[in-house]
């Protein structure tokens, strides 16, 4: 077993897909679009055709995060998240502290990732997801932030439980459309 500090990490950050807009239901409550399902399937499978399946899921308990990432699971395998041979689907964590998060309290759910994990994927909300990707690479973050879908791939420079503003470049980005 490695401790985890000569591996390379990788981090994706996913703002969530379309939802829809309700007056009538609480935000947490809003479930996806037809399009936004249809652009979480498109997410999961560039995902695969990248390599960059996540071993760690950290997702917001908003139900539009959540069949966000049930799309990327679908999209990406072809099963549901809980489907699939075993040990081939991620650990997942529905995180509350995701829902309405800054910047620093995601960054603090990505540093209790185990020193193990390679891949991590983070599904959130914007404001809080763009501004990570700032803090984490302000030279090459997108200043208009990440819309529907958008994908950021961040590659840290060390071990999660280290990881601090600056230090974790932006290798590629992606806006996934079905």
């Amino acid at each position: 077993m490695t401790d985890g500090r000569n591996q390379q990490r990788t981090l994706v950050l996913l703002r969530h897909a379309k939802a829809e807009q309700s007056q009538e239901m609480p935000d947490e409550d809003r479930p996806l679009t037809a399009r936004g399902h249809a652009d979480a399937a498109a997410a999961g499978a560039w995902l695969a055709r990248h390599a960059l399946l996540p071993d760690v899921v950290l997702c917001s308990t908003a139900k539009r995060t959540r069949q966000t990432w049930h799309g990327v699971a679908l999209g990406a395998t072809g099963s549901p998240p809980e489907g699939g041979p075993a040990g081939s689907a991620p650990a997942v964590r529905y995180e509350p502290a995701a829902y309405e998060a800054h910047p620093d309290g995601l960054l603090a759910l990505v540093r209790e990732v185990d020193p193990n994990v390679r891949y991590v994927l983070l599904i959130a909300h914007n404001p809080g997801i763009s501004l990570l990707s700032a803090l984490l690479d302000a030279e090459r973050a997108d200043p208009e932030g990440l819309r529907t879908t958008d994908m950021v791939v961040h590659r840290p420079t060390t071990r999660w439980a280290d990881l601090a503003p600056g230090g974790a470049p932006i290798t590629a980005r992606h806006t996934a459309r079905g």
